[in-house]
């Protein structure tokens, strides 16, 4: 493998690693508002139960979640300094935002809300578990807008040193490659939420658990939520189709404007491999058949009538064994976001082998390609390990102690 193979390799690992503690954070802190606001309107103690116990698992796939990001950081750092020279005044800004978002608002917040507990006023503290929520979706809205020119760029001047420079800020947000994105990863992640949640509390079903009336609840509202999910998920992803087809023809466009866009490149950039890797298509059959395999598991809804999904051991088992399903579906549809822009960092008009940082060798690359692939599952195999523990624990009585809460 040559460096600027091992180089999108290392990238491809440390995005699809931390995009998927992206997912779970998001679609749980999304079923904390609904709990903890459902708690505040009623009072009623079963739900502040579900918020502690939910809240557990989240502050623990939040904090892990953020090492894997500035991991992510290093990479780009260390293997993309190309990108940041000819992009960086366009790319960089709203990477900075979601920093500010992500390290500095959302954390603060955070943890206000975890040591809020039985110390802040019940307004103020559900107010905190709402802000959370708009710093996590602010921040991926300024991620997919960073990635989104990458996608296509739009609003920029070329210098003539070939540097690129933004000249209209508001473009970055009418891109064809974002106004579609932004609600697809958004209910994907409210489907991962909810098929978490669904997850867990069919997991303790099964086991004959004590806590029945717990679980029945949490099992109800995470079914529901990744039916209602995966429906908008699905509408989202195909609604991409034609505007994606337009800008980026390699990938989704007809065998013409395939043609059209090859004779341009192989013109501008020499010859290369501009159509869409043969991975890249098929994560687009893996992630659409995923899909609908996840929106029928949403045939279970009518089974909670008399509780018939809970009599049943085998609906439960299915909704055990479906955790995985919507992050493979994430996975797929990133190769397929990623793949469709390739052999360039910015569409038509940076290719990889400038965005490159010059000079590394195959083994210096693959040392550190090895370095961080071994941070990054053992960050993963470490939130899997401490959210299977937290989760076997069950729910804890009510305690104005939040370290007792949420450790």
């Amino acid at each position: 493998m040559s460096v600027l193979d091992i180089a999108r390799l290392q990238f491809a690992t440390t995005t699809i690693f931390h995009f998927l503690f992206v997912l779970l954070t998001l679609g749980l802190v999304t079923l904390l508002v609904v709990l903890q606001t459902a708690w505040l309107i009623t009072r009623k103690p079963a739900y502040e139960r579900q918020v502690r116990f939910w809240g557990r698992l989240y502050v623990i796939n939040y904090f892990l979640g953020i090492a894997t990001g500035i991991v992510l950081e290093l990479q780009f750092g260390l293997n993309w300094s190309g990108l940041s020279h000819y992009l960086g005044n366009i790319f960089g800004a709203p990477l900075a935002m979601e920093t500010i978002l992500a390290f500095f608002l959302e954390s603060t917040f955070l943890a206000l809300w975890i040591f809020g507990w039985g110390r802040l006023n019940r307004f103020v503290h559900t107010a905190l578990i709402w802000l959370i929520a708009a710093t996590a979706y602010l921040s991926v809205f300024w991620v997919l807008a960073s990635n989104s020119f990458l996608q296509h760029p739009v609003g920029y001047t070329r210098s003539a040193d070939g540097v690129l420079h933004l000249t209209d800020f508001g473009a970055l947000f009418t891109n064809p490659t974002f106004v579609m994105a932004v609600p697809h990863v958004v209910f994907a992640a409210i489907t991962t939420g909810g098929f978490v949640m669904a997850g867990i509390s069919s997991w303790h079903l099964l086991r004959r658990t004590r806590e029945l009336e717990f679980f029945r609840k949490s099992l109800r509202l995470g079914v529901v939520t990744a039916f209602v999910g995966i429906v908008m998920t699905i509408g989202a992803g195909f609604a991409q189709f034609k505007p994606v087809g337009e800008v980026q023809p390699t990938k989704l466009g007809d065998d013409h404007a395939k043609a059209a866009a090859v004779a341009d490149f192989t013109h501008r950039f020499g010859p290369g491999h501009y159509q869409m890797p043969t991975y890249g298509s098929v994560g687009l059959g893996f992630m659409i058949l995923i899909a609908f395999g996840l929106f029928f598991v949403g045939a279970l809804i009518p089974l909670f009538f008399r509780d018939w999904i809970i009599r049943l051991k085998f609906p439960l088992v299915l909704l055990l064994l479906a955790i995985p399903l919507p992050f493979l579906a994430a996975i797929f549809g990133w190769l397929v976001r990623e793949g469709g822009r390739q052999p360039f960092a910015a569409y038509g008009v940076l290719p990889l082998d400038q965005a490159i940082t010059p000079g590394g060798s195959t083994g210096s690359m693959l040392t550190s390609y090895l370095i961080f692939t071994a941070v990054l599952v053992a960050l993963a195999v470490t939130d899997w390990v401490l959210i299977a523990r937290a989760a076997h624990r069950g729910p804890v009585e009510p305690t104005p102690d939040a370290l007792t809460a949420l450790a």
